[in-house]
This record gives C-alpha cells, sequence and structure tokens, in this order.
C-alpha cells in the first residue's frame, strides 16, 4: 500500500530524471556545434589555443554524443520508474561513480576550478539522490508500487 509519501518520492523522481534529461541532451547540439565555437568555448574558459588536431575533434563530438545518449536514456527510465527500477538504480550509481571519476580527472587535467565543480560533484550528488528517491518510491517489488505517472 502506497502512502502519500511514497507517492511524492515517485513524483519527484520522475520530475528530476526528466530535468536532468532536459538539459544533458542538449549535449547533441554540442556534438555538431562548428569547431570555431569550440575554440572560443575554450579560450573563453581560459584554457589556451583550442587543438584543432583529428583526436581532439573526435573525442570532443563523441563525449557530447554519449552525454546525449545518456539524457535520452533518462527520458526512457523516467516514464516508468517503477518498470525501469533495475536500470535507474544503475544510471544512478554509474552517475555517482562517474562524478567520482570525473572530478578526479577534472583535477588531473587542470580544468577550471568551477567546471570542476559543477560537473563531477553535480553528477555524483545526482546519483545520490536519485538513489534515494528510488529507496523512497517503494519496495523493491514493483507490484507493490503504483506507477507515478
Amino acid at each position: 500500500m502506497n502512502d502519500g509519501s511514497t507517492d511524492f518520492h515517485q513524483r519527484l523522481l520522475v520530475v528530476l530524471l526528466r530535468l536532468a534529461g532536459s538539459v544533458i541532451v542538449l549535449a547533441f547540439l554540442a556534438m555538431i556545434m562548428p569547431t570555431s565555437w569550440m575554440a572560443i568555448t575554450h579560450r573563453g574558459l581560459g584554457l589556451g589555443a583550442f587543438p584543432e588536431t583529428p583526436i581532439v575533434d573526435y573525442l570532443s563530438r563523441s563525449i557530447c554524443g554519449l552525454y546525449g545518449f545518456h539524457g535520452v536514456l533518462l527520458f526512457v527510465i523516467s516514464s516508468d520508474p517503477v518498470r525501469y527500477r533495475s536500470i535507474v538504480r544503475y544510471v544512478a550509481l554509474m552517475d555517482l561513480l562517474a562524478g567520482l571519476f570525473v572530478t578526479i580527472i577534472d583535477l588531473h587535467a587542470g580544468m577550471p576550478l568551477l567546471w570542476t565543480l559543477m560537473e563531477g560533484p553535480s553528477t555524483a550528488a545526482f546519483g545520490v539522490v536519485i538513489l534515494y528517491l528510488l529507496k523512497r518510491a517503494g519496495s523493491d517489488d514493483p507490484a507493490s508500487i503504483r506507477s507515478a505517472h
């Protein structure tokens, strides 16, 4: 039996997954942006001249594509987080771990502090919040949880 708290946590889980998906899917735009815009952004971050080499172009666009696909996945699992509970848990755990690793990578690479703080810790925190909401959304038995939408 669901109580009001369970319903609230289910709805909040859906909203946060969709909100994050909405932001992250925008990475597809960066995947196709002109290299000159990447260079402007690179300089604007204080990182100097953008290295216009095939590997940098490939890696920049590939990671944007992966972020975009992650955003789409968040939309898919938000459609029924109860049904996709194991995938929601997996994504949340991977976001938690990825956030920790990306923070280390950003620090090692000498990324600007604001960039580092916005990227890694926010990704890890998102994973923690999703895990919390998933736990509060009800038991692990999908039959005992109503859909949040």
